[in-house]
């Protein structure tokens, strides 16, 4: 069993906390990570916070973890000790349902083990990336691009495969034209992804602060949506509109933007109901859909590609000791545009 050092809430109003927890020992298919980064995800702040639901606490949060291999259980076959690897927002499936057996664990119909926030197979608690070590079965490993840094890899093992994910499979690409709502974590890599796609992309954002960047990372156009006429110059102008934004918008708005047969894909997480006018998808056979990460075979396939177009995160490294801070900024949208935590720190 390895100790591991880590930071950890008490509860969806406390401070972090140094902590120290129990990482299993290493059962035959397992590797043994020493975590060097971790991101911050949105998802991490509303889980510490409680926002979806009761949360068993203490909790270590974390699902964009990038390290090093240290050791492996006795019939691991993909990886060895010193190894570049992820690990992203799943442990673990039940690997024998249609969509484990299809790739798409992330929808398993018995439910995935998260990396924090669940109950593995053991029926322990699991506990996620902002921490020095984590022991994960090995069919839940990624290996991570020689040319992309540990520090840049760790937010596409989420950001990067939430987006990634939706666009693959509504086919962004040449000839196809793709708005992203929001320019944050999440925004900016789908700007970067979509562009490398070949599809021509905009940027939806309340105000044009952010349109230097945009532009830099692929964007082809930027508007603000609080200005009056933007939804009635781009109306019906999109195939596809990935919503990145964890907040309540006017989704009957943003679908008004799509073309016949367009789609609207939901992968940020708003604690409170969305609602949709049904008019605004009978008119032109418009869908508004959802999309939750990806399956392991696709995160290696997002890694990958990454890794071919030298596409990574803005990233802003920081302490263990900086994360309460981090996370009052991440809800202010004052980052540009992913925390990773240097887990040498903890």
């Amino acid at each position: 069993m390895v100790i591991a050092k880590a930071r950890a809430v008490d509860g969806p109003d406390k401070s972090f906390r140094a902590a120290e927890i129990e990482r299993r020992d290493l059962d035959v298919h397992d590797v043994l990570i020493e975590i060097k980064y971790a991101g911050i995800c949105h998802s991490d702040i509303h889980t510490a916070h409680g926002d979806w639901g009761e949360v068993k606490y203490p909790l270590v949060p974390g699902h964009e973890i990038a390290g090093i291999v240290t050791e492996v259980g006795s019939e691991v076959t993909k990886y060895k000790a010193g190894d570049r690897v992820g690990v992203g927002c799943m442990v673990d499936s039940c690997g024998e349902c249609k969509n484990c057996r299809e790739g798409e664990e992330q929808y398993c119909l018995k439910g995935n083990v998260p990396t924090y926030a669940g109950v593995d197979k053991y029926g322990e608690p699991t506990q996620g990336g902002y921490s020095t070590h984590i022991v994960v079965t090995e069919d839940f490993v990624l290996r991570i691009p020689d040319n992309i840094e540990l520090d840049a890899a760790a937010p596409l093992l989420c950001a990067g495969i939430t987006t990634y994910s939706p666009l693959n499979h509504w086919n962004a690409g040449p000839g196809k034209k793709v708005a992203v709502v929001g320019m944050g974590g999440l925004g900016h890599m789908a700007v970067k992804i979509a562009h490398a796609m070949g599809a021509e992309v905009s940027v939806l954002s309340r105000t044009l602060n952010k349109k230097e960047d945009g532009l830099e990372f692929g964007a082809e156009a930027y508007y603000a949506t609080t200005e009056p006429d933007t939804f009635e110059k781009l109306a019906g102008t999109f195939d596809l509109i990935i919503n990145t934004v964890s907040a309540k918008i006017d989704i009957s708005a943003y679908l008004s933007l799509l073309t016949l047969d367009g789609a609207m894909v939901n992968v940020g997480a708003p604690a409170e109901p969305l609602e949709v006018n049904v008019f605004s998808l009978i008119g032109h056979r418009r869908s508004f859909a959802g999309s939750m990460i990806g399956g392991i075979r696709e995160t290696q396939e997002m890694l990958d590609f990454c890794g071919e177009h030298g596409i990574v995160p803005k990233i802003e490294v920081i302490s263990a000791d900086y994360i309460d801070e981090a996370y009052e900024r991440v809800l202010a949208s004052d980052v540009k545009y992913r925390f990773v935590i240097d887990t040498s720190t903890i």
